[in-house]
């Protein structure tokens, strides 16, 4: 297995390897990364963009690409530049383009700069370009990133900061697995330095990466001997930190390190790591050829990527560097049927009784299995056919590359279910489930990704099929539960609840579901059933909030008791499933779902918020229990409101430790009513008090929150606190004429 890969500034590649007898490291000192150019766009598809590729036949380069060639030759990032024959796409055959061997990784982006800058705008299409670092030398050498089944296991060090301690003595108060390093900077890096020599981790997880520069400066500082991380001295700086926007929301990517010889997985940024843990991560190293550092901050999209480049190249397909596929033409109407989502049943507000659960299993991945969906089956021209419902588009009766992709992991994860219910080794149960949560977000994901302009292998085209696909289905599965004596409560996407028709006499729901498995090709499966399930309206409406529900296991699936609830509950979308929630405030509404499960009476809620209330106005309540997570969206300067967030973000900057546009801050409220930085104290800080009105207002709107089903809102709630009510002229006269 390979643990790193140092890329070092002579041209020399070596990697560190994982074996059963230790680590080994092997020197590739020739390594010459490749990318290929072809000509334009319109060379593959026409000038109109025509729905398949047809470039025209050569034996050769092309004229063009042979002035590229001279212009090329010689220069100091190309070490080599041949003819070579390839695909372009899933739909045409190998032709002859150029090969460029770099002198370096870098080199490679500054050629194809280049090549852009040559002879014209869209002049050429560039191939196998900005494939990570790690995972090109593994493609490229067939150097296998993944580890053989013989291996050892893979020994792991922890250093933490708990982020309500990273001001700046943060140092102070780290944590090698849990346990304090030492009171001083001093005796923390010797702490560390000691660990790592004794324990020679292969991992390093870091709570932040920034750890790595900030343990060597202290080493220097406090001249601590021989201070390293890895296996070899000194570390690298792979990028910088940036902030960048996805669907809307502004992100923050810290910078980047490693070490000779281990992996340095960074929790600040890590996906899997957090979702699947190490042995869900190293599943998909196997799975998709990039090596743990690599995977453990990448996104579920560049995972799903990497396994698209391995089923790409074991079909001789090139890597596009920008998606450069023309969207055919469409009329207005399909525009408007196509453009939309998928579908949702308004839920029915209010607390239903006796609920089940149905869920397609894995809906949009295996829509694109069954139904042969892929971006060069979708739309193909050489059928005519009219297979996806609603859009009228053909789907190619040659196989597809996308469900070749995804039909291992659909039954990979199939199998590991099975695992999972059959065996009784509390570890292997562990070891199968991070399996199955890493597959799981790849298959989520996979169906979005189609939609994203910068997919390597993308097509709008076949993000409109699947979501045509997955409206179908979900509203014959409503026509035949309904058709079966069952009303169905609220359906989501791939979701439905349903709960007895009354006055109606309902076919097993087992058969039912087996019916509508049969006749769709994906299985409708049996999540669970509810005791009792509420669907909560609108902040400011009494219409139903689609993502806003909670109930209660029923206690055939789940044992219940008090200690037990917690995992009886299941919640969406409320104040404890968001992260800007504090703890006080995901404990309170705890207990009102606790209470409004046993009675069902807002009074008896209410009197409980009335007790967790006083114990707030009595000072009972840790300060860190308060503390609010929230993340920046844009600079300081560009926020137009003072908000708490704002006043935050500006006594970080005033005690040193800014932060950047996607970044998280936290912090406590000691004071609304105050102005600029003395409304909030960091969670860093030294914290005596808090702003107990703002507190009880938060929990007031947890607690509305769950009795909004059956009617409360805060106004009800807050004249039974009081012990006032609000009455109508007509409910009045109507006392007095009795």
């Amino acid at each position: 297995m390979v643990l790193t890969v140092d890329f070092h500034s002579s041209g020399d590649v070596a990697h560190w390897e994982l074996t059963d007898d230790g680590v080994t490291r092997t020197v590739h000192g020739e390594y010459t990364p490749t990318l290929f150019v072809g000509d334009a766009v319109r060379d593959l598809y026409g000038r109109r963009g025509g729905p398949t590729p047809t470039p025209p036949d050569r034996d050769g380069l092309s004229e063009s690409l042979t002035e590229l060639q001279a212009f090329l030759t010689g220069q100091d990032a190309v070490v080599d530049i041949q003819c070579e024959a390839h695909r372009q796409t899933f739909r045409t055959d190998p032709r002859p383009l150029l090969r460029i061997d770099a002198a370096s990784v870098d080199a490679v982006r500054r050629i194809a700069q280049r090549v852009q800058q040559f002879n014209g705008p869209a002049e050429y299409t560039c191939y196998n370009v900005d494939l990570t670092p790690q995972f090109r030398y593994c493609l490229e050498t067939t150097t296998p990133a993944s580890p053989d089944r013989s291996v050892r296991s893979l020994r792991t060090l922890t250093l933490s900061i708990p982020p309500h301690k990273a001001g700046p003595d943060a140092l102070s108060h780290l944590t090698i697995d849990g346990d304090a390093a030492g009171p001083t900077p001093e005796a923390t890096v010797t702490a560390v330095d000691r660990a790592v020599r004794e324990r020679d981790p292969d991992v390093i997880v870091v709570s932040t990466a920034k750890l790595v520069p900030v343990l060597f400066d202290a080493a220097d500082t406090h001249d601590v001997p021989n201070f390293e991380l890895g296996r070899a001295p000194g570390y690298t700086k792979l990028a910088e930190e940036s902030t960048y926007t996805s669907y809307g929301q502004v992100g923050h990517s810290p910078a980047r390190y490693t070490i000779p010889g281990r992996v340095v997985i960074d929790e600040s940024n890590t996906f899997f790591y957090h979702e699947a843990g190490l042995s869900g991560c190293l599943d998909l190293v196997n799975r998709a050829g990039l090596p743990l550092e690599e995977l453990s901050w990448a996104s579920i999209g560049r995972v799903l990527t990497a396994m698209q480049i391995r089923a790409a190249r074991d079909r001789d397909v090139l890597v596009p560097w920008q998606a450069w596929r023309p969207e055919l033409f469409k009329s207005a109407a399909t525009l408007d049927a196509a453009d939309r989502g998928g579908t949702t049943f308004a839920p029915a507000v209010g607390v239903h009784e006796n609920v089940h659960e149905l869920d397609f299993a894995s809906l949009y991945p295996n829509i694109i299995r069954t139904r042969n969906i892929s971006p060069e089956t979708v739309r193909c021209g050489c059928c005519d056919t009219n297979d996806v419902p609603g859009l009228g588009y053909s789907i190619c009766e040659a196989d597809g590359y996308l469900p070749t992709v995804l039909g291992p992991l659909i039954d990979a994860r199939s199998r590991i279910k099975d695992q999972i219910e059959e065996t009784t080794d509390d570890a292997e149960r562990d070891r199968l489930d991070s399996a199955s949560s890493a597959i799981k977000w790849i298959l989520v994901s996979c169906f979005g990704y189609q939609g994203f302009s910068n997919a390597k292998f993308g097509r709008i085209e076949c993000h409109e099929a699947i979501n045509a696909f997955a409206r179908d289905i979900l509203l014959n599965a409503k026509t035949a539960l309904e058709d079966a004596g069952w009303r169905v409560v609220h359906g989501i996407v791939d979701s439905i609840w349903v709960t007895p028709a009354k006055d109606r006499e309902q076919r097993n729901l087992e058969t039912v579901t087996a019916e509508i498995s049969t006749d769709t090709g994906i299985e409708l499966e049996y999540e669970c059933a509810f005791d009792w399930a509420a669907f909560c309206p609108m902040r400011n409406s009494e219409s139903g909030a689609l993502t806003r529900y909670f109930g209660k296991r029923r206690d055939e699936v789940l044992p219940v008791s008090e200690a037990t609830l917690g995992d009886a509950i299941k919640t969406r979308g409320i104040e404890d499933r968001q992260r800007s929630t504090p703890t006080w405030v995901e404990d309170v509404q705890a207990e009102a779902l606790r209470v409004f499960d046993k009675t069902r009476s807002p009074e008896a809620v209410c009197d409980v918020l009335r007790r967790t209330l006083t114990s707030l106005r009595n000072d009972d309540v840790d300060p860190e229990r308060l503390v609010i997570d929230n993340r920046m969206s844009k600079h300081i300067a560009d926020y137009t409101h003072e908000t708490l967030t704002v006043a935050a973000l500006k006594r970080a900057t005033l005690n040193g430790t800014g932060l950047s546009p996607g970044q998280t801050i936290q912090y406590v409220v000691v004071n609304n009513n105050a102005h600029g930085t003395e409304r909030v104290r960091l969670s860093y800080e030294d914290i005596t008090r808090y702003d107990t009105d703002w507190y009880a207002n938060a929990a007031i709107r947890a607690v509305e929150s769950v009795l909004a089903p059956i009617g409360w809102r805060e106004g009800e709630i807050r004249d039974y606190l009081t012990g006032t009510t609000d009455q109508t002229l007509t409910a009045y006269s109507e006392r007095t004429d009795s």
